[in-house]
């Protein structure tokens, strides 16, 4: 079959599309500052260059037919896809130096953001955005660039790079530190928060110190580490947080530490798809926060 006919021109797809979308060649013609009659036109042109039915008429308004809702589906993935290229090529000088960035918010704020001036004072040229993000990222939506999250290492289809320790540390607040004895014992009866994305943290500090998980206190969970220190520091139970994140607390005195802090079965990553790999503000990126790994 001669490709020509398999490659119908794109003002005809663009006006199949709106007209699909809405299922009104008034609403499409709106959309594309046409007439309804040239919408019309363009759609019998179409279906003649197709050989196929994709509108019938129902009373004064017209439906998608089966062939032609199955062809919108296809049509609309695919000049999302040729849009998305084209403003990455129109943007492409600027891409180079520009980074988009999801984290994980507490983590953001506590570890990534207080040294972004070295960053910034090595690489002026390039712009970071950071978008906070909890749980999985999804690049599908060319969005983001890279992503540093936590987690076991295990992104079959991702570059991960570990770039900094998770250790876990109980905590509790200055009130309850100073009228109890802050053993593992005490702890075992305390209400135990949690944060969401880490829920057997506790049970294996409990297998750690040797103590009964089937004795624990299951208390409320929380999405960000941050809620979770200020539900400690209210005193609504002990916590189990990644020291990192809390030891400016804990040196001036806002939250007491029980214990040692240990070695999570997590460590903090930074992400990015294969394709995105040789982005220049991303390999600038992992060099510079590559440099700042360190034991916690």
């Amino acid at each position: 079959m001669n490709l020509r006919q398999l490659t119908p021109s794109m003002p005809l797809l663009v006006a199949f599309e709106a007209a699909a979308k809405h299922e009104s060649y008034t609403l499409a013609a709106q959309e594309l500052f046409l007439t309804q009659s040239a919408i019309s036109k363009q759609i019998q042109q179409l279906e003649r260059h197709l050989g196929v039915k994709l509108f019938q008429r129902v009373g004064r308004h017209v439906e998608l037919t089966t062939a032609g809702r199955k062809y919108y589906g296809e049509i609309k993935d695919a000049l999302d896809r040729i849009r998305r290229a084209s403003l990455q090529a129109m943007t492409s000088d600027t891409r180079d130096h520009t980074l988009h960035l999801a984290t994980l918010p507490t983590f953001g704020s506590k570890w990534l953001l207080p040294s972004l001036h070295d960053f910034y004072a090595h690489n002026a040229h390039i712009t970071l955005h950071i978008h906070s993000r909890i749980g999985p990222v999804d690049f599908s939506d060319q969005e983001i660039d890279a992503a540093i999250t936590v987690g076991s290492g295990n992104w079959p289809s991702l570059i991960a790079h570990p770039i900094q320790n998770e250790q876990l540390i109980a905590i509790v607040s200055p009130e309850k530190a100073e009228s109890h004895a802050l053993t593992k014992e005490w702890v075992a009866q305390q209400s135990l928060l949690t944060v969401a994305s880490n829920p057997d943290a506790w049970h294996d500090w409990f297998l750690y110190n040797e103590l009964d998980p089937h004795t624990m206190h299951p208390g409320p969970s929380f999405e960000l580490t941050s809620h979770l220190t200020q539900a400690v520091h209210a005193g609504l139970g002990v916590g189990l947080v990644p020291h990192i994140l809390v030891k400016d607390e804990i040196a001036r005195g806002e939250l007491v530490a029980i214990g040692t802090p240990r070695q999570s079965l997590r460590s903090y990553y930074l992400v990015y798809p294969p394709q995105h790999a040789t982005l220049p503000a991303l390999v600038a990126f992992k060099e510079w926060v590559l440099s700042l790994k360190s034991p916690d």
